[in-house]
């Protein structure tokens, strides 16, 4: 089914939290690319890391670690109260659907950390949600005094420990680490079952980290229901004044943690100082985020109609988020380990970056056109079908069949559809 055009001869106008999830997959692939191309990412390059390789991976810690799954998680709880009005709409209950997309949610995300890569973010996802699920109740000022006491708690939490490791240990250099990850380099530059083997052994550290920083997460989905709640983006999302005054209000603070957090990831400080780096995070990534994402509306306010294309490749790229993250991961492992072509531990972080831009390119270009033909993309229609009980486009059966439905539904259904 093709998109229609609007009335004047433009083409209709792109969603905005279609083009900020977009957006965030070009950020999400970054991070996951440097963590599945070696494991010095934590130690800003390897042994053997050239010049431009450690300041790229620096710039990385900076600019992109933390802020754009900030991002998304945001867009998760901005999603969660539009398919609630959605359910209400279609007069269905609500309670049976979220806890059907829950567990799609972490089936698909148990394959994707067992198979592809046990960075996974959406069986975190999906646990959480069901906490979302018990905070639904929330007012919009209490929703973001519980998100602003999680991230003060994390934050606390994480420099405590960082400024005893700081007093307490020795830093660890990356040719002392060396021998450390030699048997993990081993096992994923061997064959299939190798790399099976070395994802499932680590598993339980990836758990650990998921439960460590589960807390920043559903801060970020209380701040996407609060803003949900409060039509932030309907009321602001087209507000140049406003987008303006807000990107510039937090930049600095962003970029400030952003530096803070690379000197303590990625020199001139030692290993040491890690936690500390990421105490930081905590509590700046978002400000940040919300720089990122007030530019980029602000750039498609401006570009919407002169460059239609890209604004709905972008926007198609977000309509199929699950889909485009879970394509990234199966290609990164292709590239990476024993899957494919054998490059863990021997690319170096521009290499890394050079590519992780031609994917993205791609996986624009080839999602436009489907987009432009259906609403779903693989992943998103397996979503869709568990959530609903059926498939999409199939006849309702029971009370709900009858209930009263507006002739259109609203657009802000369309862009929260598809969020991992």
């Amino acid at each position: 089914m093709k998109r229609a055009a609007a009335p004047s001869g433009r083409p209709r106008r792109v969603g905005e939290l279609d083009v900020l999830r977009g957006f965030a997959l070009f950020g999400v692939l970054v991070v996951n690319a440097q963590l599945m191309a070696g494991p010095y990412a934590a130690l800003g390059g390897g042994p053997g890391a050239s010049a431009a390789d450690r300041v790229a991976a620096w710039l990385v810690t900076a600019l992109v670690t933390a802020k754009f799954y900030v991002l998304f998680s945001f867009l998760f709880g901005y999603g969660f109260v539009l398919q609630e009005r959605a359910a209400r709409r279609a007069g269905a209950a609500f309670a049976p659907r979220h806890l059907r997309r829950a567990t799609g949610l972490f089936v698909l995300g148990a394959g994707h950390a067992v198979l592809l890569y046990p960075g996974d973010v959406l069986t975190t996802y999906a646990v959480l949600a069901l906490v979302l699920y018990g905070l639904r109740g929330l007012s919009v000022r209490s929703a973001l005094r519980v998100a602003a006491v999680l991230l003060l708690g994390l934050s606390a939490l994480l420099l405590g420990y960082g400024l005893l490791t700081v007093a307490l240990t020795e830093p660890v250099t990356a040719q002392a680490y060396a021998p450390r990850v030699a048997e993990r380099v081993a096992a994923l530059r061997g064959d299939a079952g190798s790399v099976l083997g070395a994802r499932l052994r680590e598993l339980p550290s990836a758990i650990g980290t998921g439960l460590l920083y589960a807390p920043a997460m559903l801060a970020a989905f209380l701040a996407g229901l609060a803003a949900a709640r409060s039509r932030l983006v309907e009321r602001r999302g087209r507000d140049r004044v406003w987008l303006r005054r807000t990107a510039r209000r937090w930049l600095p603070l962003g970029l400030t943690g952003g530096v803070v957090a690379a000197c303590c990831s990625s020199g001139p400080l030692d290993s040491r100082w890690f936690l500390v780096g990421q105490a930081v995070t905590v509590l700046t990534a978002p400000a940040l985020t919300v720089s990122y994402a007030c530019g980029v509306l602000l750039l498609l306010r401006r570009y919407e109609t002169r460059v239609p294309a890209a604004a709905g490749a972008l926007a198609a790229a977000g309509r199929m988020a699950l889909s485009h993250y879970l394509t990234q991961s199966l290609v990164l492992a292709w590239v990476f380990t024993g899957y494919g072509l054998n490059r863990y531990d021997r690319t170096g972080t521009v290499a890394v970056l050079a590519g992780c831009v031609v994917l993205y390119v791609l996986q624009l270009a080839a999602g436009a056109r489907p987009a432009a033909r259906t609403r779903y993309g693989p992943a998103e229609l397996v979503l869709r079908t568990v959530t609903l009980g059926r498939r999409p486009g199939a006849p309702v059966r029971g009370p709900a069949s009858t209930a009263a439905r507006p002739a259109a539904a609203p657009r802000e259904a369309d862009g929260v559809r598809h969020a991992p």
